[in-house]
């Protein structure tokens, strides 16, 4: 990525009725909540979700992940899940919460949205306010929620990651992601003044690929975003995953990498991930 001019110059619209400039969720009692998000689709975000989701439930941690990808859920094919309720049902009161929350293959649960939700594609003030109702319905049954997002910066995406207390970012080597994932991370910083975001590079070809990338990525932060006087911003490296065979073999199967190809470059990444993530 060059840093002689800023890849994302271009103003990011506000909505201020939508709130999603809001700041991140203080930490709290109840589960850590970790916002897994990409700046753009195809890089990986759902598989290092639910991969993630369990290796932790592996360490004995209680895990919800949250299909927050309210208009284009695909948790749901991930895990090759056929779900009779969703969020959906939860949203119009057809259910309730705990009827929704099912488990899934990995050993942790799961909250899905279903897809083609169209009707929650956009962020209005009720579907804030259940999103809101929900997560924190859920926080003391806990010990971790995954919100997996959708890609991008729309204003359902940026108010899934405001009631986060960190945050993933998912790239790949790709100049494309590096872009959108650059973009992302500026808007995270400028709007909802975070001073720490972690980086997930997908889908690496190298050993140190990872640190290269994020080095690059926090050198075109500083000088372009920039911390407000008397702070800093970190972008952390919080994990890198190799390119891997046993990686689109289980996608296609439906599978999660770690349970069903354990010993695979990819899983033992994703574990170190999880272990990074327990250190913190």
């Amino acid at each position: 990525m060059s840093t002689s001019m800023d890849p994302a110059a271009s103003p990011v619209p506000v909505n201020p009725a939508t709130s999603v400039t809001r700041k991140p969720a203080p930490r709290g009692p109840g589960a850590r909540t970790v916002a897994v998000t990409s700046g753009k689709g195809g890089v990986g975000k759902t598989f290092v979700t639910a991969n993630l989701a369990a290796a932790l439930a592996a360490r004995g941690e209680r895990v919800l992940v949250l299909d927050a990808d309210l208009g284009l859920a695909n948790l749901d094919v991930v895990l090759n899940l056929h779900p009779k309720l969703t969020l959906h049902d939860v949203f119009t009161e057809k259910a309730t919460l705990e009827q929704a929350i099912l488990p899934a293959p990995g050993g942790f649960h799961v909250l899905l949205a279903g897809s083609g939700m169209v009707e929650y594609s956009r962020l209005t003030p009720e579907v804030r306010d259940k999103l809101l109702d929900i997560v924190e319905a859920v926080r003391p049954r806990f010990d971790w929620i995954l919100l997996d997002t959708g890609a991008g910066i729309s204003d359902v995406v940026l108010f899934a990651v405001s009631m986060a207390t960190q945050v993933l970012v998912v790239a790949t080597p790709e100049p494309t992601s590096l872009t959108d994932a650059y973009a992302t991370i500026k808007v995270l910083a400028t709007q909802q003044d975070r001073r720490e975001v972690g980086l997930v590079v997908n889908q690496t070809n190298r050993v140190g690929e990872g640190r290269l990338i994020c080095g690059q990525l926090q050198q075109v932060l500083q000088r372009f975003v920039g911390p407000k006087p008397g702070q800093t911003f970190k972008l952390e490296l919080m994990g890198e995953v190799k390119m891997d065979v046993a990686v689109r073999q289980a996608v296609l199967k439906r599978q999660l990498v770690l349970e069903h190809f354990p010993g695979s470059d990819a899983a033992q990444c994703i574990k170190a991930l999880a272990a990074k993530l327990l250190e913190k």
